[in-house]
């Protein structure tokens, strides 16, 4: 890390001690591959991670990079290559194994909850990249996420908000039952129907649509059980102002915003550390 004065989203030395062994045995790779062949690397790992999870906090355009990070083109094109090469979501795998064993649980979940937001699009995303959620009415994009009980990431998949639920869900299902095969049970809400539990049904996993009290005629945000845990995960994203609206040009540089954004809550987390959010908390 060079010495310049430190930002609040940078990382810290703990934190940097949980996500530099990933980072440096991808540049280390790379190299073997001859990838990279000819001058040393000119930039830190540390200062480009530093850099991308400054846009990811604070929601700045790539190019509003201050002048004291690499140059925007270089961070850029690393964040590219590593949303490409997997290492966000490897990174988030190694932080959640952490925390789940740090809370007693099993490596592995047995069980999750499905989700999904509907946010606008900037101007720089393509409109065939968009549609509409007729039900929320807001025209753009659509995230379907994937928790576990803990609200830790499992998967995510950016859509059109055109894309159903029950698509998402289907979707998310056979990514989770791939991906970890303990996976028995997955809690939805009623956006979830039978085309999911079906597919769900085919992959071993139970998929239970969590409704709302029939007899609850009151208004407004109500906490229903299994549910919440996904909203909050949602709730989580929002503490990054690059999710206020969707501003990436392809939709899997999203999802790799949305991994990073997990990847930070969850290296705070381990190392007990935090940043005031927009309410100075």
């Amino acid at each position: 890390m060079t010495g310049r004065r430190p930002y609040p989203s940078d990382l810290s030395d703990a934190r940097w001690a949980l996500v530099e062994p990933t980072l440096t045995a991808w540049r280390v790779e790379r190299r073997g591959r001859g990838l990279d062949i000819g001058r040393p690397p000119e930039h830190d790992l540390r200062d480009l991670m530093d850099a991308v999870l400054y846009v990811d906090r604070t929601g700045i355009p790539w190019r509003y990079l201050p002048h004291d990070y690499p140059p925007w083109v270089t961070v850029y094109g690393y964040f590219a290559r590593w949303q490409k090469d997997g290492v966000f979501e490897q990174l988030n795998g190694l932080l959640r194994t952490l925390i789940r064993r740090q809370a007693g649980r099993d490596a592995e979940p047995s069980a999750c909850v499905l989700d999904s937001q509907s946010v606008k699009t900037s101007a720089n995303v393509h409109a065939a990249d968009q549609g509409i959620d007729a039900g929320k009415r807001i025209a753009g994009r659509k995230r379907h996420i994937a928790v576990d009980t803990l609200g830790l990431l499992l998967t995510v998949w950016v859509t059109a908000a055109g894309v159903s639920d029950n698509t998402g869900g289907i979707r998310l299902l056979s990514q989770v039952a791939d991906r970890h095969p303990r996976m028995a049970k997955a809690f939805t809400d009623t956006g979830y129907r039978t085309q999911a539990i079906e597919h769900g049904a085919e992959l071993g996993i139970d998929v239970h649509v969590v409704r709302r009290d029939p007899d609850d005629k009151s208004r407004g945000f109500k906490v229903i059980a299994w549910r919440w845990i996904v909203e909050r995960t949602l709730g989580w994203l929002m503490h990054h102002r690059r999710f206020a609206r969707d501003y990436e040009a392809h939709a899997h540089q999203s999802e790799a915003m949305i991994q990073l954004a997990l990847i930070d809550l969850m290296s705070r987390r381990l190392t007990r550390e935090s940043t005031p959010n927009w309410r100075g908390t």
